[in-house]
């Protein structure tokens, strides 16, 4: 005798992921859709990395600060935070997310800083060590706000195009 579901069996069916559910070329859409976000992401934020690193270490010389990550930790930190999100933060406007998007992403990068700067000050890593724990975090780091919105990066749901006004949502 076929055995049928109850409303509240099926609930659970029904909340499971969307992305489970798809056939195989679609999750793979949505996958590279995924990925593609993601590098689109680190390409400005490298690009900040760069020239920022350059233009810090350049400028730190010159006040006598010939190794500015070991000298000046704090300083770093912060230098390197605004270097590496202020250009990822440009270019997903430009592409046309959401600003709430663009703000929790950015958001990401001050809170690994903060906590960096905890373990730094607590002396569970040298405070030297800091800024290359930073750049070597902040990409990975990303990932987190990203799997909270699996519907946007993965293309599920589109984002916005700017308004008459150049305003986005």
């Amino acid at each position: 005798m076929a055995h049928h579901m109850t409303a509240r069996e099926a609930a659970p069916a029904r909340e499971r992921s969307s992305l489970s559910a798809l056939s195989p070329s679609s999750r793979r859409s949505q996958i590279g859709h995924f990925v593609r976000h993601y590098l689109e992401m680190c390409m400005p934020m490298c690009v900040g990395f760069a020239v920022g690193d350059l233009l810090y270490f350049w400028a730190a010389g010159l006040l006598g600060y010939p190794e500015p990550f070991r000298q000046l930790p704090e300083l770093s930190l912060l230098v390197i935070t605004f270097t590496m999100t202020a250009p990822m933060a440009a270019w997903m406007l430009f592409r046309g997310m959401p600003r709430r998007a663009t703000i929790e992403m950015s958001a990401a990068m001050p809170v690994l800083a903060i906590m960096l700067l905890g373990v730094g000050w607590l002396t569970i890593v040298p405070k030297g060590d800091l800024a290359l724990l930073e750049h070597g975090l902040m990409m990975p780091i990303m990932l987190i706000p990203m799997f909270f919105r699996l519907d946007l990066y993965t293309g599920r749901i589109g984002h916005t195009a700017p308004t008459a006004h150049g305003n986005r949502r």
